[in-house]
């Protein structure tokens, strides 16, 4: 109780509590890195003795509960400022529930055989992660100047779209001016110029067909997003390799994404927001350890390419300079859809138009995306389409 997130774990725990193990007292503690994610819990008990008092709510677990679960026994010694003459006979049990909820949890179970373990055994263990949430973020999304003007609020250039990929592009337009931005302007394929227009008349929409004709586009911008419905093709290559040389701040997303994993380079002033797939191919390396190991896979892709990486799928994780990787907790299945990370990619290029550093940028969108998707999964989750966020998203910027 009181740490975000906690209540839904506590309900299910308290069952634990009840039938195995009156004395337990729950903490819900953030996130743990388990590389165990073809079970639906994995269950690692701490202690210096094998208690069976301690097991018992493993047990539970695993057998009333109905979860399937990987379990290991840890010795650790007494810590050292443990009180003499005093054993700690059961010292914690951590239960990660994998993919219950879509997410994943870690919940710490603690007993002791005396009152009064210094708080120093818990400082010393800094977090790992940090849990975040719309709830958490939004109260920086604060009211705008009644003598504000569309050029305080920025100006998202998203390049994209080749033949067949407009209406990704498009979407990550509407969704950049859904969430705020003074102005946004979309370098497409000529085929699709007309037809945007069309249907969205607030995007600015050019017809570009090489990186001469997108210089004009870039002197005028404050932010890019690129790579929806990019594809790989000769004019996708060189409209990515103008916008790479230009300097401004860039959110990377799509095809920009596995265009970059040909020639990699190290640049700061970027959001990178792959999928496990698309982080794959910028590792060089097979999806399946990518999934099994999201954090090490998002840490490594910072290391490599620099600037924010936002590693999308249930939990997405945001890894970026100077702080602990931060987990989402909002969002659901529904999600699961084509667009959805084109609509990502033009909530966080918004944001970074409109003055918000990348990792607040990146951490705040996520947040906005996922808030935005359980509100409109309120129909149902099953059929969800990312045109359907808009609106949503225009009421998660405004809260």
């Amino acid at each position: 109780p009181g740490y975000p997130g906690g209540g839904a774990f506590v309900a299910i725990l308290s069952q634990v509590l009840a039938k195995a193990q009156p004395s337990l007292d729950i903490a819900a503690v953030g996130y743990a890195k388990v590389g165990i994610s073809q079970h639906d819990a994995t269950i690692i008990l701490f202690t210096n003795k094998y208690n069976y008092n301690l097991v018992r709510p493993v047990t539970y677990i695993q057998n009333v509960m109905g979860f399937t679960t990987w379990a290991t026994l840890i010795p650790t010694p007494n810590h050292p400022e443990f009180p003499a003459g005093h054993a700690v006979t059961n010292a914690a049990v951590i239960v990660m529930l994998n993919d219950v909820f879509g997410r994943h949890f870690r919940l710490t179970l603690h007993t002791y055989d005396y009152i009064g373990l210094p708080a120093s055994a818990y400082a010393a263990v800094p977090p790992t992660a940090q849990a975040i949430a719309y709830a958490d973020l939004c109260h920086v999304l604060v009211p705008r100047r009644r003598t504000a003007h569309k050029g305080d609020h920025g100006h998202v250039l998203v390049i994209g779209g080749a033949p067949g990929g407009g209406g990704a592009a498009r979407m990550a337009a509407e969704a950049a001016a859904r969430c705020g931005a003074g102005l946004v302007s979309l370098a497409t394929h000529p085929a699709h110029a007309a037809s945007i227009t069309a249907l969205c008349p607030e995007i600015m929409c050019h017809g570009v067909s090489s990186a001469a004709e997108l210089a004009p586009l870039l002197a005028r911008a404050t932010v890019i997003a690129i790579g929806p419905g990019l594809g790989q093709s000769a004019w996708a290559t060189a409209v990515w390799s103008g916008a790479r040389d230009s300097r401004l701040p860039q959110v990377v997303d799509a095809d920009a994404l596995n265009l970059l994993a040909r020639a990699a380079d190290v640049r700061e002033d970027r959001v990178l927001t792959p999928h496990p797939g698309e982080a794959a191919r910028l590792l060089g390396a097979a999806a399946a350890p990518v999934a099994n190991d999201r954090f090490a896979a998002a840490s490594a892709l910072r290391r490599r390419y620099g600037g924010v990486v936002l590693l999308k799928g249930a939990g997405t994780i945001i890894a970026s300079a100077d702080q602990v990787p931060q987990v989402v907790r909002d969002g659901n299945p529904g999600m699961a859809t084509g667009g959805m990370g084109d609509v990502l990619t033009g909530v966080i290029a918004a944001l970074v138009a409109q003055g918000f550093a990348l990792p607040q940028a990146a951490a705040l969108g996520a947040c906005v995306h996922a808030h935005a998707g359980d509100a409109a999964a309120a129909l149902g989750e099953r059929g969800l389409l990312a045109t359907d966020l808009l609106p949503f998203l225009r009421a998660a910027v405004n809260p």
